[in-house]
């Protein structure tokens, strides 16, 4: 199994994450011809990127060797890449053929709980106004016990 690209050599992957992940390498497998990805860039923490956006400057851009078996790993620099909450993985191009193939794409790291907090619209009054406040009448009563 593998995942190809349609019309040309450009693929990219758009993978979010349900904690907060300090990435710390990349692992990518293709086949040991032309359809091997030539060029990895990663962009951290832009959720639902299009190839329109992967003209913007990544986080950090890699040149790929053929890897069939998955044994080479690509450091990231964790600096850069120690709360990401989505990341997106950009292949550019390839070792020349018309289309680049993908078998597997491993990240290595670590994943902690994410801690998002959702927006809370509260409307306060800076000075109470009487007539929003309305009380009944209150009649004082007295009970006698005997």
């Amino acid at each position: 199994q593998f995942v190809e690209s349609d019309d040309d050599e450009e693929l990219l992957f758009n993978i979010p994450f349900t904690g907060n992940v300090k990435l710390k390498g990349v692992i990518v497998m293709g086949e040991d011809n032309g359809t091997h990805p030539a060029e990895m860039r990663l962009f951290r923490n832009i959720p639902h990127m299009s190839f329109d956006d992967a003209a913007r400057e990544p986080e950090q851009t890699f040149s790929l060797n053929r890897d069939p078996t998955g044994e080479l790993e690509y450091p990231t620099k964790i600096a850069r890449f120690s709360n990401v909450y989505h990341l997106s993985i950009h292949f550019p191009k390839n070792f020349g053929a018309e289309t680049t193939k993908i078998f597997y794409i491993g990240l290595k790291g670590e994943w902690t709980e994410a801690h998002r907090h959702e927006v809370t619209i509260c409307n306060y009054e800076a000075s109470a106004n009487p007539a929003d406040h309305k009380l009944e009448q209150i009649t004082p009563q007295t009970h006698f016990i005997s």
